[in-house]
């Protein structure tokens, strides 16, 4: 398996050249020196730490990463610390344990660990983990960069051109949109253009996809694409406003 494969050194416009960082908890010192020259070889960089404690100390950075973990940990194990911090879905855990039983890997994998190795592992079993974990790692801050250019876009619209916005992803016309908002066409037509511009949304479908990820899961599915009522809304039909502000962002900007 070569180098590249796993980790590949070629820049992205949202983390230019940014290599990616394999952690490595093992309280085994051998352990911990041969995993670290193999991810090394591999082009990764690697961190390592004989504790859970000791890695938690370790300031969080926003790169491609994934985390190699030894089960059988002194003071904090590490299914333990796989609790601790689940809330960092940016950076998989792969499990890489001596003997154990089964429910300890039950409770791994249904606490969403990537994989479950058991030690002596083939190295080029563990080398294809990481290059998975890494990839999925690398697509979860993509897509929370991408929603975090999302709301700061959308921060920056006027009320009103929130509000045109909240009917237009509907399916509203503007003829429409300006009865219910007691506005001229023109004014409608007006906010609409801005408010593209500012969404920096290229076309309709754009916009809809950005709205439909900026909500919540409780907000109605007519901001699905591929849903009958948005299409036939898009058509003409009009939808009214109401379905969307019975709802609020899940980031905490509120559509009203």
């Amino acid at each position: 398996m070569n180098a590249g494969d796993i980790c590949p050194m070629s820049a992205t416009a949202w983390m230019p050249s940014t290599v990616p960082i394999v952690f490595v908890v093992d309280n085994d010192a051998t352990v911990r020196e041969s995993l670290r020259l193999l991810i090394q070889n591999a082009g990764c960089q690697a961190e390592t730490f004989a504790s859970a404690e000791e890695f938690l100390s370790r300031p969080r950075v926003l790169t491609p990463s994934c985390l190699v973990l030894d089960v059988t940990l002194p003071n904090l194990n590490g299914l333990d610390l796989q609790k601790r911090i689940a809330d960092r879905v940016d950076m998989p855990i792969i499990f890489f344990t001596g003997a154990h039983d089964i429910s300890t890997t039950v409770r791994a994998m249904k606490a969403g660990a990537a994989e479950f190795l058991t030690k002596p592992c083939d190295y080029d079993v563990l080398l294809s983990a990481i290059r998975h974990a890494v990839d999925r790692s690398r697509r979860v801050l993509r897509e929370e960069a991408e929603m975090g250019e999302h709301r700061t876009r959308y921060v920056s619209l006027t009320p009103r051109e929130r509000e045109v916005m909240d009917l237009v992803v509907i399916g509203e016309l503007n003829k429409q949109i300006g009865g219910e908002l007691g506005i001229s066409e023109i004014t409608v037509k007006t906010h609409r253009s801005n408010m593209m511009r500012k969404m920096k949304a290229g076309s309709l479908v754009d916009l809809v996809n950005m709205a439909a990820r900026l909500r919540p899961p409780s907000v109605p599915k007519c901001l699905a694409l591929d849903e009958p009522a948005v299409l036939e809304g898009h058509r003409g039909g009009g939808m009214t406003s109401q379905l969307i502000r019975q709802s609020t962002v899940s980031t905490g900007i509120s559509y009203e």
